[in-house]
């Protein structure tokens, strides 16, 4: 076992990021089945002693689905519309499945102000704190119903690096569509290769990553790159896997040789 994965093995505090293509169906309905079953594994990491950061996508894609829409609108208000409907969706289901594993969570709405200003930093880095002291599991993103940024740029793979780096987390985990970074298109390159670890981000690596995945997410493979970068400046460690295989979340945690590692040598 390299000594990134064993120091992803050693983590206490970790921040897992979950994307929108995670959450739900193509057509923008939740999926319930991987919502369960990833917020168990969750509630059973803080069972064995880890402190779980989740860090969530998903609010206009749960408002599309309210709203019985087929596709994201294209004007910023609808989708902040959208976002506000959806954002309630979520959480109610997040508490519910939480609540049936004996675990409370606390939502956290921050933007891009959190990270910038120095008060607001503090602020959040006591509130989490708190928070977990309390054997609470804090779920955050981005206030997409007010933040037009987040909506145009949808960096919420940035965000999750910038919470790490707020709270000192031990590592950070992204889970999406697909099983890490590959050195071609694995939908279009059947000789596609999975590269296991990147230990430093180049012009090479940069030029890997492509555009957004799926018509309901705004992330792709460059913002995670992006967000990697964030986190090696705060020898964090970031792993991307993919969020559709139950159980992957543990099989990380366990050293298991599995998704993209990046971190700085």
């Amino acid at each position: 076992m390299s000594a990134a994965r064993q120091k992803l093995k050693s983590a206490r505090r970790i921040v897992v990021k979950v994307g929108t293509s995670t959450l739900s169906y193509g057509e923008g309905k939740l999926n319930l089945y991987r919502i369960e079953h990833l917020i168990r594994e969750m509630a059973d990491l803080h069972n064995a002693g880890k402190e779980i950061i989740f860090v969530t996508s998903g609010a206009i894609a749960a408002g599309i689905g309210k709203m019985g829409l087929t596709k994201k609108p294209d004007t910023i208000p609808e989708n902040q519309a959208l976002a506000a409907i959806g954002q309630g969706v979520l959480m109610h289901i997040y508490e519910k499945f939480f609540g049936e594993y004996g675990q409370t969570m606390a939502q956290l709405l921050i933007t891009k102000n959190t990270a910038t200003d120095e008060h607001a930093r503090e602020n959040f880095h006591n509130s989490l704190t708190s928070i977990l002291k309390m054997g609470v599991t804090p779920v955050i993103n981005e206030n997409d119903a007010v933040s037009t940024d987040e909506i145009k740029i949808g960096d919420n793979d940035n965000l999750s690096a910038l919470v790490a780096g707020m709270s000192d987390a031990d590592a950070l985990i992204i889970l999406t569509d697909i099983d890490g970074l590959y050195n071609g298109n694995p939908k279009t390159d059947k000789n596609a290769r999975l590269i296991s670890e990147v230990p430093k981000i180049n012009s090479e690596i940069e030029r890997m990553a492509g555009g957004a995945g799926t018509k309901l997410g705004t992330g792709g493979m460059f913002t995670k790159i992006q967000a990697a970068k964030l986190a090696a400046e705060k020898n964090i460690p970031m792993l991307i896997i993919s969020g559709k295989e139950i159980g992957n979340l543990r099989r990380a945690l366990n050293g298991e040789e599995i998704g993209t590692i990046f971190y700085k040598e």
